[in-house]
């Protein structure tokens, strides 16, 4: 798309930059990915994770590409990182917490999956920090378990409310929402654009799927 859109070559490479940037991002997130469900899993590891495989490429980078094409100055791309980064991690996070606590019906995914293939989430992270002996032990016997049942997960999801990792989730949600339109305050943007990246970050953090 980027070498058949009919720009100039000159303002396909800045954009272009931004693409190759997200490209070796998401890669490196990949790895870091199949690396980290390897052990236990830090809640630095998993933030690290979120950022780098799911975050900029679902939000930082998107408006970044965009704004390069149009040829902005350096500076508007940097704070479009600083407000797409937060945000970034605001979707992911909320998308954990839809895969565990979600309505199937709404989010058409299973909420079993996620804890039957033990993805190691930043909620899952805390959970494991937070949890007593007792707790960890029945962690480490259901959570990546693939025959993880209905029981098994209501106890999974009991657990991380009980240790209240389900709160520091939300917590970290607000916290990166506010930093994401704080941010977004301070943009040299036309009134056009400033509308549509609050309403981007509104989709991100009060979505059920």
């Amino acid at each position: 798309m980027f070498h058949e859109c009919g720009l100039s070559p000159e303002t396909v490479h800045r954009g272009y930059a931004v693409f190759s940037l997200m490209r070796t991002e998401v890669i490196a997130g990949e790895y870091l990915d199949l690396v980290s469900g390897v052990g236990g899993g830090s809640v630095a590891s998993a933030l690290t994770v979120i950022r780098m495989k799911a975050a900029r490429y679902t939000v930082t980078r998107p408006p970044q590409i965009g704004a390069a094409l149009a040829g902005a100055p350096a500076e508007l791309l940097d704070a479009l990182a600083e407000f797409g980064d937060p945000l970034g991690d605001v979707f992911q996070l909320r998308d954990d917490v839809l895969g565990v606590y979600g309505d199937p019906a709404v989010t058409g995914k299973s909420v079993l999956d996620d804890l039957r293939e033990g993805k190691p989430t930043v909620m899952m992270a805390l959970a494991r920090d937070a949890a007593g002996r007792s707790q960890s032990a029945r962690l480490r016997e259901l959570f990546g378990n693939p025959d993880l049942d209905a029981e098994g997960a209501a106890e999974l999801r009991t657990i991380i409310v009980s240790v209240g990792a389900l709160e520091k989730i939300e917590q970290m949600i607000r916290v990166r929402t506010e930093a994401a339109l704080a941010m977004l305050e301070h943009m040299a943007l036309t009134p056009q654009s400033r509308a549509a990246l609050a309403a981007l970050a509104t989709q991100a953090v009060d979505r059920q799927r």
